[in-house]
């Protein structure tokens, strides 16, 4: 069982072990023992308030807890959206250098046209030169200008001289503007290509930063949520202390009453026996004084029903214990394959009832994740408080806070819980029960098995 309980105060509970297991009336005065068992009460009350304290402490934490998990998730919210939009920048940078890329390639293809056109005004200035240089150059406009036969023909070949030089201007200006085109158009190109993919090459970056918080928020949402159900666990332990601490203390209280009415039938009895004395006094007195008497017979039967027990159950031992449940010891104490055994286990098929071991008074009847369904039992024998619990039950037939004496039926042999086949799972520890069982003992030899 991994839940930690409280040590249970059993000596407590059993102040009033002569009624139920038969002891002797102990030397302390009644009102001594109800003192006790008050005292008692007060300490579980105190530890009851304390318990529940942890609880209101738990319940503030695990709150604070949740406001800080809201806030993470808050924060990863955040983050994904920021992510999201940085995706969605993403794509909008690779479709934008996409149609860049676009754009080189048309470009490119009318950069080919430039090259193309440079190449032939390169050859046609290449021949522009090459006539320079085989008539002269300029010499051959004034040859030209030189020929006139009339002032109207110099007029004439003055413009087109003009008009040649002119075109040759042009060429070398389309020549030198076209390849100016070309090289801003490259360098524009390669300036916004490159800036996209700096941009993209940022956005990179920055979603993989986001990315990063992001993993850091999860891991954080994940530790609070962890931190979270080990508080609600812790808040289980605590509710389970408190749900036996009320138990116990309901047990205190019904010792109480039954050492009140225990000590007013002692009160009731002793009056009769002193009625009685003096009733016997009185007769005596009378027949010594010479008074007739007459005497009477009276004759009384005892007529004890016994009842024989079910056919699988065990007989009732005589002492002070008596076995729990009929069946072969399939399992003893101690260490075994599957770890340390702190009980001894009693196997059988069909319908077979469990027992009470020994008087005592019902500490806790309920189901558990390990135990099945579970009894524990506190009891009195010579002086010594005990604690017996009984395992994997199919069901329980007492609750918590009943009184069972000895061989009564408290339940039926089952495999619920951490059970592998139908036994009955038995624990015997000198004091109380506790989550390490630092108090179990073997049962054999002392419970007769």
């Amino acid at each position: 069982m991994k839940k930690s309980i409280i040590t249970l105060s059993l000596a407590a509970v059993l102040g009033f072990g002569s009624i139920t297991v038969g002891m002797p009336i102990e030397k302390a005065s009644a009102a001594n023992k109800i003192n006790d068992l008050n005292s008692q009460k007060e300490k579980i009350n105190q530890q009851r308030s304390g318990v529940e304290s942890k609880l209101n402490d738990t319940d503030k934490k695990i709150s604070e807890n949740q406001g800080k998990q809201q806030s993470v998730q808050s924060e990863i919210e955040r983050l994904d959206k920021a992510i999201s939009d940085a995706l969605a920048k993403i794509e909008e940078k690779n479709q934008e250098i996409a149609d860049t890329k676009k754009e080189i390639e048309k470009l490119e293809a009318e950069i080919e046209i430039l090259v193309e056109r440079i190449k032939k005004r390169n050859e046609l200035l290449k021949d522009r030169a090459r006539n320079y240089q085989e008539t002269g150059g300029m010499v051959s406009y004034i040859d030209v200008l030189m020929g006139a036969q009339s002032f109207g023909d110099f007029v004439e070949r003055v413009g087109a001289v003009a008009t040649i030089v002119e075109a040759d201007q042009d060429i070398l200006q389309a020549h030198q503007a076209d390849k100016d085109e070309l090289e801003k158009k490259q360098n524009q190109v390669k300036e916004e290509l490159a800036s996209l993919e700096t941009m993209r090459a940022e956005l990179e970056s920055m979603k993989k930063s986001l990315n990063a918080q992001k993993a850091e928020k999860d891991k954080l949402l994940a530790s609070l949520k962890h931190e979270e159900e080990e508080m609600h666990a812790h808040k289980l332990e605590l509710a389970e202390e408190n749900e036996i601490l009320a138990a116990q203390e309901a047990a205190l209280q019904k010792a109480i009453k039954l050492e009140q009415e225990r000590q007013a039938e002692a009160a009731r009895q002793a009056e009769l026996a002193r009625q009685k004395a003096a009733a016997e006094a009185a007769k005596k007195s009378s027949s010594s004084a010479g008074s007739s008497s007459s005497s009477g017979s009276s004759s009384s039967s005892d007529s004890g029903s016994s009842s024989s027990p079910q056919v699988s159950a065990p007989s009732v031992a005589s002492g002070a214990w008596t076995r729990p449940a009929s069946g072969r010891l399939s399992s003893g104490f101690g260490n075994r394959s599957l770890g340390n055994h702190f009980g001894v286990d009693i196997a059988s098929g069909g319908t077979v009832p469990i027992v009470a071991a020994a008087d005592g008074v019902v500490i806790r009847s309920y189901y558990s994740s390990s135990y099945g369904n579970a009894i524990f039992i506190a009891h009195s024998v010579g002086g010594q408080t005990y604690t017996t619990v009984y395992a994997h039950m199919r069901s329980r037939s007492v609750g918590s806070g009943q009184t069972v004496s000895k061989g009564q039926q408290i339940g039926i042999m089952g495999n619920t819980g951490q059970s592998y086949g139908q036994h009955l799972h038995f624990e015997l520890h000198r004091g109380s029960w506790d989550a390490a069982k630092s108090n179990a003992i073997n049962p054999v030899g002392i419970v007769p098995l």
